[in-house]
């Protein structure tokens, strides 16, 4: 029973049906600059057309210097939540657990329980792989095992918004984006956890999915 450890809920992102992009940077006051604050969530289908990939990142606006230091917390588990029948009830869980330099993966799996609370017990069946936290300035470290790929580590924030911008349209002083934007995040890093997942292993479905991603503190 010392395996068992229950997780909440202190941070959500959620997007509906599949081949989806979508960010959530510095407008989270909540959790901004803890290292449970999402920042990207991104599903869509692999170079393989059989397999889909998710996509978490989290601890945005990392410059270089502080990249070099920073780490997932082991206290926060993160949590891909699948929906396959349409009722936005997760019925499938892809669970990231940070310990020491390596990232445990659980699933696809069904959740023993549904909703802001989540039970993860890493010495139940064989549902575990795992790959080492590849580390800044190193070459990424990707482990293949049960036909599904996993990374875990820091990466360059892919996505791209002209904040201030968006900030002058909202304040009136603009009525449209510029053609040619200035990336806010350009020089920034995030921390990333990514999952290939072969179709199939994602269970009966009508083509869409719903997917949201969790981060969920240690009790």
């Amino acid at each position: 029973m010392k395996n068992l450890k229950n997780y909440v809920l202190v941070g959500a992102f959620v997007v509906a049906t599949l081949f989806v992009i979508a960010a959530d940077h510095i407008d989270a006051p909540a959790v901004t600059g803890t290292r449970s604050d999402i920042t990207d969530l991104y599903a869509f289908q692999a170079e393989n057309p059989e397999n889909l990939v998710f996509v978490a990142n989290v601890q945005g606006l990392l410059s270089p210097k502080s990249t070099n230091s920073a780490h997932f917390d082991q206290d926060v588990l993160i949590e891909f939540n699948i929906d396959t029948d349409g009722d936005a009830i997760e019925d499938l869980v892809i669970q990231a657990a940070p310990r020491g330099n390596r990232m445990f993966f659980r699933g696809p799996i069904v959740p023993d329980q549904t909703g802001t609370v989540t039970t993860y017990n890493p010495a139940n069946g064989t549902d575990v792989n795992s790959v080492i936290i590849t580390k800044y300035g190193d070459e990424a470290i990707i482990e293949n095992a049960d036909g599904m790929s996993f990374f875990a580590g820091p990466r360059d924030d892919p996505f791209f918004f002209d904040f201030a911008q968006y900030t002058a349209i909202l304040a009136g002083d603009a009525t449209s984006f510029r053609e040619e934007g200035v990336d806010t995040f350009a020089g920034t890093n995030v921390l990333s956890v990514v999952v290939e997942v072969p179709k199939d292993m994602l269970g009966d479905s009508d083509g869409d999915i719903n997917v949201w991603v969790e981060t969920k503190r240690k009790q």
